[in-house]
């Protein structure tokens, strides 16, 4: 580790620290690709921590959201007609693949697959 990142990661904040192992989780998930990278309109495999999972129905449909964080950026998975998913929880490790496109501004996935992965210590 050179002088420059020892310095960084010194005086670097709670959440840069965070957001660095997350990214080096992510990039040791095979074959996934950063969610600031993720190209629109292209089926991608990504993997990250769920930050939060809402019930947000969409015009009468009920429809489950949830932010997937990688340390890069974030992408809001949604799963139409469904309210609940076991394991998909707050807190949880998930390797998703689907095509990814924009929608108000931010990255989203609609009815990824998903890979639930073990959390640190499991």
């Amino acid at each position: 580790m050179s002088l420059r990142e020892q310095l960084r990661k010194a005086v670097a904040s709670q959440e840069e620290i965070e957001a660095d192992e997350e990214r080096e989780d992510a990039v040791r998930a095979t074959g996934c690709t950063p969610v600031s990278q993720a190209p629109e309109r292209h089926r991608v495999k990504m993997s990250g921590v769920l930050r939060s999972v809402v019930l947000r129905p969409r015009e009468g449909v009920p429809a489950l959201e949830a932010e997937l964080y990688d340390g890069s950026g974030t992408v809001d998975l949604v799963w139409l007609g469904r309210r609940e998913i076991a394991g998909i929880e707050p807190g949880r490790r998930l390797k998703v693949e689907g095509l990814v496109c924009s929608r108000e501004g931010r990255r989203s996935m609609f009815n990824p697959r998903y890979e639930l992965r073990p959390r640190p210590g499991e």
